[in-house]
C-alpha cells in the first residue's frame, strides 16, 4: 500500500500520475479537512471534493477545483436577495462559488453527517459514487479549523483568506482550531504505519500538510519510519505553482525555496524530491538534513506525472 497526505490540487494531481505505476486500489490519500466550511448551511470539503472529482475525471480543467462544464445559475440567483438582506446577516454569501451539480455532494455529505455519519464513511460513499478506486481518508472525523491572522487585520478563516480575500493580504500566523482535542482518524494512522512508502504531497507544508501535523500522534508516526517517507516540493523555482505556498512561507518566518521545505520537513521525511530548476540547490538541501531526488515535478504532461511518480516509490525504496 502506498499512503500520500494530501492537500488539493498538487495532490490531486499526483494521485492521478500514481495511477501509472500502480494499482490505485493500493493507494491511501489522508486528506487535509482543515480547510473545510460551512456555507448555505452545507458542510463543504474543498480538498476532499477536488481530489474526488480529479481522480473520477471530472474535474475542470482550467480552474483546477469544481467540475468540468458547470453552470451558476444558482450562485446568481442568490444576487437578487443583497439587496435585501440585513446589515449583519450572513444570509446568501456569493464569495464561495458553489456549482449547480457541486452542490449534489453537499447537500449529500450535509444531510448524512445531520444522520450522524462520520465524515470518513461519508468520504467513502462519495468516492465510490464517482467510481474512485483509491481510499480516501480524512485527516480527522473531528472538526479542525485553519484560521489565518492577517498581518493588519483580523483573524479569518481559511475560505475567507483564500477566496473571500484571494489570499492577496499578508498573515502573521496560521492556527488550527480543534486540533488539540481532534483524534487522528484510525484508518489514517493505520495507513501511515502499514505502508510501504508514505508520500508527502506537493502540497502548501503549511496550510494543507500543517493541520494534519498539528494532529497527536501523525509526527510521530512519520518520523517512527522516516526513511521510507518522501516529500515532493511544492515550491519550484522559488515559487509557488499555485496558492500562495511561497508567499505565506516568507510571511511566517521561513525561506521560499525548497531549503525552506527540507527544513518544514527533515524530522518527518528522509528525502525531498525537487525539481530541476532548483536543481543547484541540492546540497543545500541535503546539508538541511534530507536525501535529495531531482526530478521534473511539474505535472503538465502524463508522462511527466508517471515519471515524478515512478522516481518517488523508487526514493522511498532507498
Amino acid at each position: 500500500m502506498i499512503t500520500v497526505l494530501c492537500g488539493g490540487v498538487g495532490a490531486a494531481r499526483f494521485l492521478r500520475a500514481l495511477r501509472s505505476v500502480v494499482d490505485p486500489a493500493t493507494v491511501t490519500g489522508i486528506v487535509n479537512t482543515g480547510d473545510d466550511t460551512v456555507l448555505h448551511g452545507l458542510s463543504i470539503s474543498p480538498d476532499i471534493d477536488t481530489i474526488t472529482y480529479t481522480l473520477a475525471g471530472a474535474i475542470d480543467p482550467e480552474r483546477g477545483w469544481g467540475l468540468v462544464d458547470e453552470s451558476w445559475r444558482a450562485m446568481g440567483a442568490l444576487a437578487r436577495y443583497a439587496a435585501v438582506r440585513p446589515d449583519g446577516s450572513s444570509a446568501a454569501p456569493t464569495w464561495f462559488n458553489l456549482g449547480d451539480q457541486d452542490l449534489a455532494t453537499h447537500f449529500y455529505r450535509t444531510a448524512r453527517l445531520d444522520e450522524g455519519a462520520g465524515l470518513t464513511a461519508v468520504t467513502a460513499e462519495i468516492a465510490r459514487a464517482w467510481g474512485v478506486p483509491e481510499q480516501l481518508v480524512p485527516m480527522s472525523d473531528d472538526r479542525v479549523s485553519t484560521l489565518v491572522h492577517l498581518a493588519d487585520g483580523p483573524t479569518v478563516s481559511f475560505q475567507e483568506y483564500f477566496v473571500q480575500l484571494r489570499h492577496g493580504v499578508p498573515v502573521r500566523g496560521v492556527t488550527f482550531d480543534g486540533a488539540d482535542v481532534a483524534v487522528l482518524q484510525p484508518d489514517a494512522a493505520a495507513a501511515i504505519s502499514d505502508a510501504r512508502a508514505v508520500v508527502i504531497a506537493p502540497s502548501n507544508p503549511l496550510v494543507s500538510i500543517g493541520p494534519m501535523r498539528a494532529l497527536r500522534g501523525l509526527d510521530g508516526l512519520l518520523a517512527e519510519r522516516r526513511d521510507s517517507v518522501v516529500a515532493v516540493s511544492p515550491i519550484v523555482g522559488g515559487a509557488a505553482l499555485k496558492g500562495p505556498a511561497d508567499r505565506m512561507l516568507v510571511e511566517l518566518g521561513h525561506e521560499a525555496s525548497v531549503v525552506g521545505v527540507a527544513r518544514l520537513y527533515r524530522d518527518i521525511a528522509a528525502t525531498l524530491v525537487i525539481d530541476p530548476a532548483d536543481a543547484a540547490l541540492a546540497p543545500a538541501v541535503e546539508a538541511a538534513g534530507m536525501r535529495c531526488v531531482v526530478v521534473p515535478s511539474v505535472m503538465s504532461t502524463p508522462e511527466i506525472g508517471a515519471a515524478l511518480a515512478a522516481a518517488v516509490l523508487a526514493a522511498a525504496q532507498g
